[in-house]
């Protein structure tokens, strides 16, 4: 059926085409060199930065688009995961279509083109979440938490390599930013202040709190706010939200009927040599330990998924404050993707600890699934 829905849509000879550039070998990006090839963004650096596009990110997403036809328990035939599957063939065909980039014309085009690709895949993990959902809903309960491993490490593939890129295509289109902020290259701050994004990140989280359950607990952050390095700030500002929101939702569910004034909850930023690591400290009453190693995958969420099979999946940007299960996952995913971490510590009767570790060392590279 699937086979027979593709061959229709896609021209066999595209279908080549990505098995051969799924084949060749990825390159990865450090945050360095964006950072050092970004500072000076001449016409000439733009028109190098679009030819390695040019060639790099067809690899990238033919990868993806050949492993989404062949993922275990028929997930590949799942109507939300063909859909998100036809967006990969798609973009693959645009890019693979753009003809070679010879001056500065053909890259404008060009950086349009891809501002396009990146748009069209905006709601990929929630359609994606849909799917597991989809393939959850007929599989017999049991079978989910056993047996979904190789299912769960395909999505960290596919999510951590769908963060490159975004951040790849995002990075090249900010460069064309004819008055960027100061201290800013591409998605780049050379100067981020983890305390400041942590206070913004916290207040967005606050307010959905407040807007949810009609009250929030405190957020107390201790850090030097002058102090900075080079980052991604929305990538930081995804994490941070996403711990706070989980802190938030932990202590509010856990004194709402007590008398008792809810605990703050604390964000301690930590500047190291190697790493700057940022600890959010709630007193929610923990995580019992036989369900911390469930935090991390994509198939458990106390919560139901705001995309449900009825709803409209035009309106998945609605935040709420329990998604699809799938923040802290794609957070340590982020924290990964440029040499940090993420953990979690839990004392089950009083609360959780996690831990985001940012690496200095600007020069690791890209992990490329």
């Amino acid at each position: 059926m699937a086979a027979k829905k593709l061959c229709e849509a896609y021209s066999k000879s595209l279908l080549d085409e990505a098995h051969r550039w799924g084949g060749l070998k990825q390159t990865g990006v450090s945050l360095k060199y964006m950072m050092e090839f970004g500072s000076r963004p001449s016409e000439r650096n733009l028109l190098i930065s679009a030819q390695f596009l040019h060639k790099e990110l067809p690899i990238r997403i033919a990868r993806r688009a050949i492993e989404l036809e062949n993922l275990p328990y028929g997930l590949s035939e799942k109507p939300a995961v063909l859909k998100v599957r036809d967006w990969y063939l798609d973009s693959f065909r645009d890019v693979r279509a753009f003809p070679d980039i010879k001056d500065a014309t053909d890259e404008r085009d060009f950086t349009q083109m891809i501002k396009a690709v990146k748009v069209r895949h905006n709601n990929v993990v929630p359609m994606m979440a849909l799917g597991v959902q989809q393939l959850k809903k007929d599989m017999k309960q049991k079978v989910v938490t056993e047996d979904l491993d190789e299912i769960h490490q395909f999505l960290d593939r596919f999510y951590m390599s769908r963060i490159g890129i975004r951040m790849l295509i995002g990075q090249h289109v900010e460069l064309h930013n004819p008055n960027p902020p100061p201290h800013c290259v591409g998605y780049i701050h050379t100067r981020m202040s983890p305390v400041e994004v942590a206070r913004n990140a916290s207040e967005d989280a606050r307010s959905i709190c407040l807007r949810e359950y009609g009250s929030a607990p405190d957020i107390n952050i201790y850090g030097d706010p002058s102090f900075t390095f080079p980052y991604v700030p929305t990538h930081l500002h995804i994490m941070v939200f996403e711990l706070v929101k989980n802190s938030l939702r932990a202590v509010q569910e856990r004194f709402m009927d007590s008398d008792k004034v809810a605990p703050p909850i604390r964000i301690i930023v930590a500047d190291g040599i190697e790493d700057v690591t940022i600890k959010v400290s709630d007193e929610g009453g923990g995580i019992p330990r036989s369900g911390l190693p469930k935090i991390f995958t994509y198939l458990y969420s106390t919560a139901k998924n705001p995309l449900d099979e009825n709803s409209d999946l035009g309106i998945a940007d609605n935040v709420t404050m329990a998604g699809y299960g799938y923040g802290l996952p794609i957070s340590r995913l982020y924290a990964r993707y440029f040499g940090g971490d993420l953990q979690m510590i839990s004392m089950e009767g009083y609360g959780t600890d996690a831990y985001l570790h940012l690496s200095r060392l600007a020069d690791s590279q890209e992990p490329l699934p």
